[in-house]
């Protein structure tokens, strides 16, 4: 087969362009010519990923090498769950997918697949240690809370929102990163102490019940307490310590409540020293939140303490639901219908989650999928803010 032609700014890709190869720290990176300048700027469990410039789209760019995809069924199935994902999805505040390629050429060859994705500034680890005024904070949340909504109009419910998978901008706009556990992924409350951090989980996750919708409301009220407090409201060791942290401040659950639990984990949970928890004026007095808002938007902590007070119920029976929250008087000043109602993506096949394949079968399923994509035509610009309504940034 002939060589092509490397790509150039002004020329479309060609079928078979040519590929470049950088060291970043200890992962080689085999690229499209297209993006420049990588600089590594983060890694997690599924990969390393680097700031790029793309240079027929002119525009800065994170590319994700996934690592491994292939070592085992775990990694090859959640490998195609975010690229299915990725691929169904589009709605502001949720983080999109701009290109999919890999260096080799067959099926036999293939090892690496890279997912190009927007760039965005910080993640909101680094966000929760600002001083954060409530226009900033309630601005946050409601794009978590609409980009929530996006992804249960799919039939996808997170179940593990948490600081890292949530990124900023330094105009104050948000996306989610990930996905979250796929159905099959579920946790029970004795599995193993934490290889990864659960301290976002809602109980019934925890306590391996069923859920519903406002599981990722829990996770939101999680993130929201430590914008407020600082620090992680929950931080257990292991499932049993997470669990005895979340009785010790919100109290024992109801009866009710426990009654719905499996067996082995009731008795557990029914033999712990009971607790009657704190108010939420004691767990988070005013003196920790920023001052009321001067804005006409008259934001104050009281507020924002009743809609916390509704997200960290341990019954999610009694828990605010996502759309009665995009309504609450904190979060509604932002209320705009093109992005709370943002057009219902396809709906997700969640077959993929309880389907059983080999290593070398997913792997063909991923291939299909990476030679199949083309990047999609750019979506149109975000909608603006209503006038009265104009954006905060983090600009000092």
């Amino acid at each position: 087969m002939p060589h092509a032609a490397p790509v150039s700014a002004m020329s479309a890709p060609p079928r078979h362009p040519h590929f470049y190869t950088v060291e970043v720290g200890d992962t080689r990176f085999t690229i499209l010519k297209r993006y420049q300048n990588l600089k590594p700027i983060g890694s997690g469990a599924q990969g390393i990923v680097c700031a790029a410039y793309d240079t027929v789209t002119q525009q800065n760019v994170a590319i994700k090498k996934l690592s491994r995809p292939f070592q085992n069924v775990t990694h090859a199935k959640r490998a195609y769950r975010e690229f299915k994902l990725m691929k169904l999805v589009n709605h502001k505040n949720i983080i999109g997918l701009l290109n999919a390629f890999t260096p080799q050429k067959s099926l036999e060859e293939f090892q690496d697949v890279y997912l190009v994705m927007e760039l965005m500034d910080a993640n909101l680890c680094q966000v929760i240690q600002m001083d954060l005024d409530h226009e900033r904070m309630s601005y946050l949340l409601y794009q978590m809370l609409c980009g929530i909504k996006h992804l249960h109009l799919a039939g996808i419910i997170h179940r593990d929102l948490k600081p890292s998978n949530i990124v900023v901008k330094s105009d104050c706009t948000l996306k989610i990163l990930d996905f979250g556990l796929a159905r099959t992924a579920g946790t029970t409350f004795m599995m193993t102490p934490y290889v990864v951090t659960r301290y976002y989980r809602a109980p019934e996750v925890i306590l391996g019940m069923g859920y519903t919708e406002n599981v990722d409301i829990w996770s939101v009220g999680c993130i929201m307490g430590e914008m407020i407090r600082g620090g992680v409201l929950f931080p257990g060791t292991d499932h049993i310590d997470q669990w005895n942290k979340i009785i010790e401040q919100l109290g024992t659950p109801s009866a009710a409540f426990m009654s719905r639990l499996q067996p082995t984990v009731r008795n557990y949970v029914e033999n712990r020293p009971r607790y009657s928890g704190y108010s939420f004026e004691r767990l988070f007095p005013d003196i920790l939140f920023p001052s009321d808002s001067n804005e006409h938007n008259r934001l104050k902590a009281s507020q924002a303490r009743d809609l916390l007070s509704r997200m960290l119920v341990i019954d999610p029976e009694r828990r605010i639901s996502v759309d009665d929250a995009l309504l609450h008087p904190y979060i509604n000043v932002w209320y705009d219908e093109v992005e709370v109602n943002a057009p219902a993506p396809a709906s997700y096949d969640h077959s993929v989650d309880e389907r059983e394949h080999t290593v070398e079968q997913w792997k063909q399923l991923i291939y299909q999928e990476v030679v199949e994509y083309s990047a999609p035509p750019h979506p149109p610009p975000p909608h603006p803010p209503p006038a009265d309504h104009a954006q905060p940034a983090f600009t000092t």
